[in-house]
């Protein structure tokens, strides 16, 4: 019992001793050295770090925004690795340097909102919303290229001059030659115009009686409008309303396609002068030289030609001079 009591002893002593050896070494590491993180990219070593997850967000939101204007993303192939390693205390990690040598590692792209003029790319700006108002303001204003002009995203690794909407719309804007009269002769018969407008309040009085073509609401009245004449009425109604004669006549125009801006397009002759136009149809149902009855329905309400959404431009004329429709109907 008493040998087994002093074996048990000697095997105490040497676990303390060898506890206390331990704790040494672990003290002096502890003392010399720090826990921390080597950073390496392919391979190479390029830095330490106490604070991996830190720097690896730091690093992903680069990737997700950049640092400059109207950056869309920056793409980093080669990502960092990371391994757990005893850095001596003297030893700094060095997490701005191995930043930095990651950022110049990517490729940064970015996005722009790009103003096309026939495909071709003309103006950069920096979100949708200001490009599209541009267009829109050129399209007021009757740019003769508006129907040409197109917003597309653009993704890019070269950076661009952006652009203000004013500027867009001063250095894109192009003026369109208003054609007060012209006639086109085609298969199916002259396209008439009104030569002029009776721009005065004064009501001049008419042959015949007219009614309404279309019910709905007026959208655009007669008179100045963008810069010019606006010689009719427009009037708002959803696209295949049947349209009617506003008296009984012969039909003198019945023609599609853009026509100066009026889309396919109806003039009915009333006799003594009198003429009544309808503009931006979906549909003709009327020939040149067919006589139509007042009420009869001639076309259906559309959205061609210069138009931004489904009315009829209603037209009368006297002697080819434009007269205010609200004065005889609306």
């Amino acid at each position: 019992m008493k040998k087994v009591l002093i074996h048990i002893r000697n095997w105490i002593k040497l676990i303390s001793v060898i506890v206390l050896a331990l704790c040494l070494i672990v003290g002096a590491i502890a003392f010399i050295y720090k826990p921390t993180y080597s950073v390496s990219i392919n391979g190479e070593l390029i830095g330490y770090t106490k604070d991996k997850s830190n720097l690896q967000q730091k690093i992903n939101e680069y990737m997700d925004n950049g640092d400059g204007q109207n950056v869309a993303f920056v793409e980093i192939e080669n990502q960092p690795e990371y391994k757990l390693c005893l850095l001596k205390k003297d030893i700094e990690p060095n997490d701005d340097e191995i930043f930095s040598i990651v950022k110049e590692s990517g490729k940064t792209y970015y996005k722009y909102f790009a103003v096309l003029d026939e495909g071709e790319e003309k103006l950069y700006l920096s979100s949708f919303e200001e490009a599209e108002q541009a267009i829109n303001e050129l399209k007021e204003k009757n740019s003769k290229n508006r129907e040409q002009l197109t917003v597309q995203v653009k993704y890019v690794a070269e950076a661009k001059d952006v652009v203000t909407k004013q500027e867009v719309v001063s250095k894109l804007y192009e003026k369109e030659e208003v054609v007060e009269k012209q006639v086109i002769t085609n298969s199916s018969g002259p396209i008439k115009y009104a030569s002029s407008a009776n721009t005065s309040s004064k009501k001049v009085a008419l042959a015949v009686n007219l009614i309404k073509p279309v019910s709905g609401t007026v959208t655009s009245r007669f008179g100045s409008r963008w810069g010019s004449t606006h010689k009719g009425v427009d009037i708002g109604a959803s696209k295949g309303t049947g349209i009617k004669a506003a008296a009984a006549g012969t039909v003198i125009t019945s023609k599609t396609g853009y026509n100066g801006g009026y889309g396919n397009y109806i003039v009915i002759s009333h006799g003594k002068g009198v003429e009544t136009a309808y503009g931006h149809c979906s549909a003709l149902y009327v020939k040149v030289g067919q006589k139509v009855s007042q009420g009869e329905v001639i076309a259906a309400v559309g959205n061609t030609g210069r138009s931004y959404g489904n009315h009829l431009h209603f037209e009368i004329r006297i002697n080819g001079v434009a007269q205010n429709p609200q004065n005889y109907l609306y």
